[in-house]
């Protein structure tokens, strides 16, 4: 019997998602592996695969095709992998097709002739004095060096150097001879913790994985991995299916981000995929970030992970001077304090910081100059009477300098408004937007240095530490010399007031990540949250207390049924889709189907669309996931041409 090849084609088709028996013809004996790419004949036409493992049997009666080519002889999907890749795809109900698409990054011939440099030597056990300020911080590092597989959930202080703290993780496990894995949400997370990887690993003993490298580099890192030479691999959202060899540690920076969900099917979670992979291969996990999520509470209340965290008089000496502004005192002092943009403390607060030469963050939740519009006499948000998209100020003025509202979906100008529900004919600014908050503050405080942040005006990684005004949209703060002088959190109502489960946990992340680049309070630290004190997020953010409001949110959860104590899907389609699907679908018994409910529109999107949400226990989430890929494995063999999109664990419910 000739040696059997069994593959994985890259056919989209949730039928298909099998391993399928080939020959290996003898010529090609010497230079297939389990793990290889090759060039398969299905069904009549050539298709790329992956050689999932050999054998010597097969269970098809008939005549095996032989493999068609075999580009290269590379093994690019290690065992460990591939058993992460079956466990993600039946747990996101997708296919081991559309996981490897993440996994694997495109073939690059030049980068497979290049040898891969291997270190010298291995390094010696970090310092733990980095960690000496955690409960149990040492200990953890002892853990990593040993091979032993510790879980934590940890909190970072204040003004705390992460990216080193992660690197003495990786070379704490690199020590006891175990590989690494770090994943982080963005390019310039990714930028501070290779550095800190540069300055205390060995050369040559970690590769970085980014998604804005070239094709070859990109897979040149992949291969330094996949080969052995480099034990700690650090990357954004793709790098969890990376090769580490002998993994001793799994590590999510900041889980809370939405960067972390991929967009594509199956549509993973970073921080769940990472979970189970420590799982599967028996290593130590650590869940990191400056706050908690709902999630991160749920692993250290079922005793998965432990937490690692400073006690209150080493966070008391880090942490910034954090108020409200609408605490009782200060409402007193300023009656405008609730309904000012930059009331008289946040003013008076950047001021001083500005006279002591320090550098001011201003945090504004959206981007662009006035975003959106509503009707100044009822307030309903104005919409193009074209397509009916919202309707925003450009920060880039018109002819004559005049800027006029335009859609922001088509760009059509709104030259003239008429609201459809009070047939008013004015506008007002619902959102300020960060270009126009740089104005507002440039005309506050004359004479100082002014710059931003965000998409719309690229990203700052770093700023001096001179006296200057930052403003900054959520996720693109800079990082300061010496750290900011103050933090000003504006326009709270834009985070607190989303119709989103998320909405409290996802404020304080953003809060406190650009909290945490603010001097402590004993060197003059301050940070302004334009909030009412009352609201437990914002008690959350005085008190500096994350895992109190983590464990809040999660309670709360638990009682309404909500992620992440139950499982939930998400079943979008056409109505006649939609039906023909749940005709087919046999859910657990204990399910709950919720919907319909029009799906939100998106630009471009043609026809009615509605959306289901199947709710179940956490212990039915197997069951659902096997039901729904079994209904797409129907569809899919008959050929239906209507698709319905199927998401696990999404995190936008509404």
């Amino acid at each position: 019997m000739p040696l059997v090849a069994r593959v994985v084609v890259d056919v989209p088709l949730a039928h298909l998602d099998r391993p399928f028996d080939y020959a290996v013809p003898d010529k090609l004996a010497d230079t297939v592996q389990a793990g290889c790419r090759v060039r398969v004949r299905f069904h009549g036409r050539l298709v790329d695969g992956v050689i999932w493992e050999l054998g010597d049997t097969t269970e098809f009666s008939g005549s095996l095709q032989p493999l068609s080519h075999v580009p290269s002889g590379e093994p690019v999907l290690t065992p460990q992998v591939a058993r992460l890749v079956r466990t993600v795809a039946d747990r996101y109900a997708g296919t081991a097709s559309d996981v490897l698409r993440l996994a694997l990054p495109p073939r690059r011939s030049a980068a497979e002739k290049r040898e891969t440099p291997t270190p010298d030597q291995l390094p010696e056990p970090p310092d733990p004095a980095g960690f000496a300020r955690y409960t149990a911080g040492p200990a953890l590092l002892d853990a990593l060096a040993e091979g032993r597989p510790a879980r934590a959930v940890w909190t970072a202080l204040p003004g705390e150097d992460w990216p080193a703290r992660l690197v003495e993780l990786c070379r704490a496990s690199l020590s006891g001879r175990r590989g690494a894995l770090v994943v982080v949400p963005d390019g310039r997370d990714l930028d501070r913790l290779a550095a800190a990887a540069a300055a205390l690993l060995p050369a040559h003993s970690y590769t970085v994985l980014r998604a804005d490298d070239s094709p070859e580099k990109r897979y040149r890192s992949f291969l330094a991995a996949s080969r052995g030479a480099a034990q700690v691999v650090l990357g954004t959202r793709a790098a969890m299916f990376a090769p580490v060899r002998d993994l001793g540690l799994v590590v999510v920076w900041d889980d809370g981000d939405d960067l972390h969900a991929d967009e594509r099917a199956p549509y993973p979670h970073a921080r769940d995929v990472l979970v189970q992979r420590a799982w599967l291969d028996d290593c130590a996990a650590v869940v990191a970030g400056t706050t908690r999520t709902a999630e991160g509470a749920l692993l250290v209340e079922s005793g998965w992970a432990h937490e690692l965290v400073a006690d209150r008089a080493v966070l008391r000496s880090a942490a910034p001077r954090v108020q409200a502004l609408g605490e009782d005192f200060e409402l007193a002092r300023d009656a405008a304090a609730r309904s000012a943009r930059l009331p008289s403390l946040a003013h008076e607060t950047a001021r001083k910081a500005l006279a002591a030469d320090t550098p001011v963050l201003v945090q504004v939740p959206r981007r662009g100059y006035v975003p959106s519009l509503a009707c100044a006499r009822c307030r309903a948000p104005a919409r193009c009477a074209h397509c009916a998209g919202p309707l925003g100020i450009s920060p880039r003025p018109g002819p004559g300098g005049t800027r006029i509202p335009a859609c922001r979906w088509c760009a059509r100008p709104a030259a003239t408004f008429d609201c459809p529900h009070c047939h008013g004919t004015k506008l007002r600014a619902s959102v300020i937007g960060d270009s126009r908050t740089a104005e507002e503050l440039a005309r506050a405080f004359p004479g100082a240095a002014m710059r931003t942040s965000g998409s719309t005006s690229g990203v700052l990684a770093t700023v001096p530490g001179g006296a200057s005004l930052v403003v900054a949209t959520p996720g693109a703060e800079p990082v300061a010399e010496g750290g900011y002088g103050a933090a000003l959190l504006l326009d709270s109502w834009a985070l607190l007031g989303r119709a989103d489960l998320r909405a409290g946990e996802e404020t304080l992340r953003r809060w406190m990540n650009a909290a945490a680049l603010v001097r402590p309070a004993a060197a003059g630290g301050a940070v302004i949250v334009a909030a009412d004190a009352g609201h437990p997020v914002v008690q959350a953010l005085v008190r500096w207390d994350p895992a109190w409001l983590a464990a809040r949110e999660l309670a709360d959860r638990r009682e309404l049924g909500f992620p992440p104590v139950t499982r939930m899907a998400s079943v979008a389609g056409s109505p006649a889709a939609l039906a023909e699907f749940l005709e087919a679908l046999r859910l657990p018994a204990d399910a709950d189907l919720l919907g319909p409910v029009p799906e939100r529109p998106r630009p471009g999107q043609e026809g009615e669309r509605e959306r289901y949400l199947v709710r179940v226990p956490r212990a039915s989430g197997a069951a659902l996931a096997h039901a729904l890929a079994e209904v797409q494995g129907v569809r899919s063999a008959k050929k239906v041409p209507e698709h319905v999109r199927v998401q696990l664990d999404p995190l936008d419910l509404v």
